[in-house]
């Protein structure tokens, strides 16, 4: 049951979202990245401090490529919020679980393994449809390239996530995992800030800080490296494929935020999209749980030789 995790993760990375939106009144986004960063890897030093461990990795190539992906994927994420509706960016990146579904179908076929759970897949299209019915999103005859880019994340994201599973196998632990993100978001954070004037972008690059802003990053920071570490054990323990659709659950935990801090109204097509999610989950948990014999107890030549995405096929 290791991919539960991800609801942990999820309910976090929810609640940060509010306290992102919140500090978006006093930082721009540059800047949120940055402290986000910079938070993460002061946190995660002293919990190596206290607890051991070692920042040290032998995979530095390994942590820069899957950095790089993220951040990239974050980034695009965050023009496709300015250029679409919301709703429309929210969906098409979280497509990501259905990229995922593609690249493991994909490595499957090419390895020549018959075994392919469609049910499994077929929770994932549903939580997909799941979440269109909640956001309902639209897409006008200009935003062509905005929805182009909102796509492009989602695909990034997958390969991120799945770079994650395979740091996991490689034998990193989540703190080292997310400890090297950050620090990625750091440098992207601090570019994209001294690099805004240059691009023509009219709004100041810092911002003087604030009681209330101090705590909205402090929570940010946080929240977004407990999270992170929570679906960093997610994806290295559980299945890829159950990992990511629990991760649609995200979508659900965000609107019930919306409706208690900004009171937002929900019809009966939003309140159905979020049961599908929900039953969605259930049934790639009954997968999860119906296969931990099985994957418990693996034999020594797979161990050593188990691709990270085959495996999952």
């Amino acid at each position: 049951m290791q991919s539960l995790w991800m609801l942990f993760a999820s309910f976090v990375f929810a609640f940060m979202g509010v306290c992102v939106k919140l500090a978006s009144s006093y930082y721009s986004t540059s800047e949120i990245v940055l402290y986000r960063g910079i938070i993460g890897m002061v946190f995660i030093a002293i919990l190596v401090k206290l607890r051991g461990g070692t920042l040290r990795t032998p995979l530095p190539w390994h942590h820069l490529w899957r950095g790089a992906i993220g951040v990239t994927a974050l980034w695009l994420w965050f023009f496709s919020i300015g250029a679409l509706p919301l709703a429309t960016a929210m969906t098409l990146n979280y497509m990501s679980p259905i990229w995922m579904a593609a690249i493991l179908f994909f490595a499957g076929w090419w390895r020549g393994r018959s075994r392919f759970e469609w049910g499994l897949i077929a929770a994932i299209a549903m939580s997909f449809i799941g979440v269109t019915m909640l956001l309902q999103p639209s897409i006008q005859a200009d935003q062509w390239f905005g929805s182009v880019i909102a796509l492009c994340s989602g695909i990034l994201a997958a390969l991120a996530y799945l770079q994650v599973r395979h740091l996991g196998h490689l034998g990193e632990p989540e703190y080292r995992v997310v400890f090297y993100f950050s620090a990625t978001g750091v440098v992207g954070g601090l570019l994209a800030a001294l690099l805004s004037p240059s691009l023509g972008n009219g709004a100041p690059s810092w911002h003087a800080h604030s009681a209330k802003g101090i705590v909205l990053l402090l929570t940010i920071g946080i929240c977004a490296t407990v999270a992170q570490m929570a679906m960093t054990r997610a994806y290295r323990l559980g299945k890829a494929l159950v990992t990511a659709n629990l991760q649609y659950t995200g979508i659900v935990f965000s609107t019930l935020w919306g409706i208690l801090v900004w009171n937002d109204v929900l019809g009966w097509l939003a309140w159905s999209g979020i049961l599908v999610v929900l039953g969605s989950g259930v049934v790639t948990t009954f997968y999860n749980t119906r296969d931990t014999t099985r994957d418990t107890h693996p034999s020594a030549e797979a161990e050593v030789d188990a691709d990270p995405i085959a495996v999952e096929i």
